[in-house]
């Protein structure tokens, strides 16, 4: 026998997830408040008919009318699940008898008594099919039925009957189930066949039900029907299995698919699709497991207790992944992917070449920019956020704790821009080094590598403010204060745009900048793997190559379009590129030099001095400091085409 026929409830306690149904039935089943006719709303499958013959059944026991049948007189024992049913209880299909000759047959045989019982009971279901003509037929009888006769009417859609019927009913509107109700009565139902299942089969089953405990019980006793015994010789319902019977897309492709959506790994996601259809799953049905996905993805977002809360249903090693994913991507990018999403699968209805419509999805979810939508707007506005630090001068919004690294010395009374001091070096109290200035490097000021004796003092450096006497900060021991020191001669480098990244910021995004190319032009990148960063001339990023002939082709509008393009997503910059002949810039080969103590002695010049160059001084002349709303206002307009609608 089948499940949703062997687990038919009897009473009105044994039905499940529809408490909002049973119980005011039950009160008015215990106060005598028994109405003439009843309307029983709902989708399919989710107890209406069952409902009415409990109905029915508790109506007419010896006992009653009572919410708990005895099931014992021959009432309750005719009208219990899978009993012979009663004479006094008919049971009508209006699909096949709604016409006005069955509903003129149905009123002259209603007034006859019952036979054997209390009432009367009409059950018609499907009833949104009975004809208008058949609806006018069944209004007098409904409107002052004799005191023996009730109508029971259940239907799909109730805003279809006939509203003079409608109005003279008892409406009651049943529900689907909820994940985690569904789990539960499935989960009794497996212990009582001694079946065991595995965790991960659980949410393919309910998602194939669609909240139907009807539908749910069918698709599981499918599953039970194909079950292997293991080892102890008990029935046991595997994944795997449950994969192949329900036509669901294994949750490993999902994960990889999302993966690399979170990646931009544009080849990683078409593998997926590959293997989607390599596996002989339907393009369709992984596009909806997809979308699934990214609706748990922003709930898991916006409700941390979503688990607890049963709104999202999976293993605990799937939920894992999930957090992992939902951390990765922002909301503005999965309601975008969403919203793409469902509109393929509008797309891909009755379509003769769904992977392909597929595939075309996938192109759209990995090119925001190809979208001038809100969401896209959005996506691309959290991908700039994430490289505002960068972006915008680090001084432009002035010191920070965050920004002052351990080990960095600010002498009492003042308040340095963040990055402007080092240690070994001392800035005049109250004042701070100009915007213009160049921090210097091994080659001006040494910096004494750590010793077991102290280290000598380094000359300190002196600013071009009105204090004459500058103060130095040398932690081992006092000495009597130098004379100021005449500014070293800055090494020159190329000017660069305020509140865009410099040659240093550039020469440590490299490899992002080359992924970015690889996405782009594999041929592209390949030529840039000898290739590196001389100088940034204005708004051209001015590489070199040892080789003339790659250095003419890098130089081809068809790959610098390729790199500024690239330069734009991973700096968010809106440079020209040029290549030359040539070795590698000088700056480069001091960088490289083997002594382990040297070498971090650069890098820690090199990170000052980006930071010194970002930072700048609002109390200098030559470079006023940089207004962080307008730096904001021009990466917006770099990378989004804004313009301004207002102001000056």
């Amino acid at each position: 026998m089948a499940l949703y026929r062997k687990y038919r409830p009897a009473t009105f306690a044994e039905v499940v997830g529809q408490e909002h149904v049973t119980e005011p039935l039950c009160t008015a089943l215990s106060a005598g408040r028994i109405n003439h006719a009843y309307l029983f709303s709902g989708p399919r499958g989710c107890g209406k008919t069952s409902s009415a013959r409990i109905l029915a059944r508790s109506l007419n026991c010896a006992q009653g009318p009572t919410p708990t049948p005895c099931g014992t007189c021959d009432s309750c024992v005719a009208l219990a699940p899978n009993g012979p049913g009663s004479i006094d209880v008919v049971e009508l299909d209006a699909a096949s008898h709604g016409g006005v000759d069955d509903t003129r047959d149905l009123r002259d045989r209603a007034f006859y008594a019952p036979a054997q019982s209390r009432y009367r009971i009409f059950i018609i279901d499907e009833a949104h099919m009975v004809t208008t003509a058949g609806f006018n037929a069944l209004l007098k009888i409904v409107e002052e039925p004799p005191d023996h006769l009730i109508f029971v009417f259940a239907t799909t859609e109730p805003e279809k009957v006939l509203p003079t019927i409608r109005s003279r009913t008892h409406h009651y509107p049943f529900r689907l189930l909820a994940p985690r109700t569904m789990r539960e009565l499935i989960g009794r139902i497996c212990e009582q066949e001694h079946v065991a299942v595995d965790d991960a089969v659980y949410p393919l089953v309910i998602r194939a039900g669609g909240g139907s405990p009807r539908d749910t019980l069918s698709v599981l006793d499918q599953l039970l029907a194909g079950s292997e015994k293991d080892e102890s010789g008990i029935d046991h319902v595997h994944y795997q299995r449950a994969l192949g019977l329900l036509g669901a897309t294994d949750v490993a492709l999902i994960d990889e698919a999302v993966d690399a959506l979170a990646a931009g790994d544009a080849a990683s996601v078409f593998g997926a699709v590959e293997a989607v259809v390599d596996a002989g799953h339907d393009p369709r049905r992984f596009a909806i497991d997809l979308l699934e996905r990214f609706r748990d993805l922003i709930v898991l977002q916006a409700v941390p207790d979503a688990v607890a809360k049963g709104v999202v249903d999976a293993p605990e090693d799937m939920l894992e992944r999930m957090h992992e994913q939902a951390a990765r991507l922002g909301p503005a990018t999965l309601a975008r992917y969403a919203e793409v999403v469902h509109a393929g699968l509008g797309e891909m209805r009755g379509a003769t070449a769904p992977r392909l419509l597929l595939e075309v999805v996938c192109a759209r979810l990995l090119l925001p920019s190809a979208a001038d939508t809100e969401a896209a707007l959005l996506q691309r506005v959290e991908r700039i956020e994430g490289r505002l630090d960068m972006s915008i001068p680090a001084g432009s919004a002035g010191p920070s704790a965050g920004s002052m690294r351990p080990g960095l010395s600010s002498p009492e009374g003042s308040s340095p821009p963040a990055g402007s001091v080092r240690p070994g070096l001392s800035s005049p109290e109250g004042s701070s080094p100009p915007a213009g200035k160049q921090f210097t490097r091994r080659s001006q000021a040494p910096e004494p590598a750590p010793a077991p004796t102290p280290p000598a003092a380094p000359e300190p450096v002196a600013a071009p403010a009105p204090t004459p006497e500058p103060e130095p900060v040398p932690p081992p021991a006092p000495r009597p204060e130098p004379e100021p020191a005449p500014p070293p001669t800055p090494v020159p480098a190329a000017a660069t745009t305020p509140g865009e990244p410099d040659v240093a910021a550039v020469r440590a995004m490299w490899t992002t900048v080359r992924e970015k190319v690889r996405q782009r032009s594999r041929s592209t990148e390949a030529m840039l793997a000898d290739a590196t960063v001389r100088t940034v001339d204005g708004n051209t990023l001015v590489l070199t190559h040892g080789t003339a002939s790659l250095a003419r082709r890098l130089s081809e509008p068809r790959n610098t379009d390729v790199i500024t393009e690239a330069l734009k997503d991973a700096l968010g910059v809106n440079w020209r590129v040029r290549c030359e002949a040539g070795g590698p810039p000088p700056e480069a080969g001091r960088e490289a030099a083997p002594a382990p103590v040297e070498a971090d002695s650069v890098r820690q010049a090199d990170e000052e001095a980006m930071l010194a160059e970002a930072a700048g001084d609002a109390s200098a002349d030559p470079a006023p400091r940089r207004d962080p709303e307008e730096a904001a206002l021009e990466l917006l307009q770099n990378e989004l085409g804004a313009r301004r609608i207002g102001g000056d």
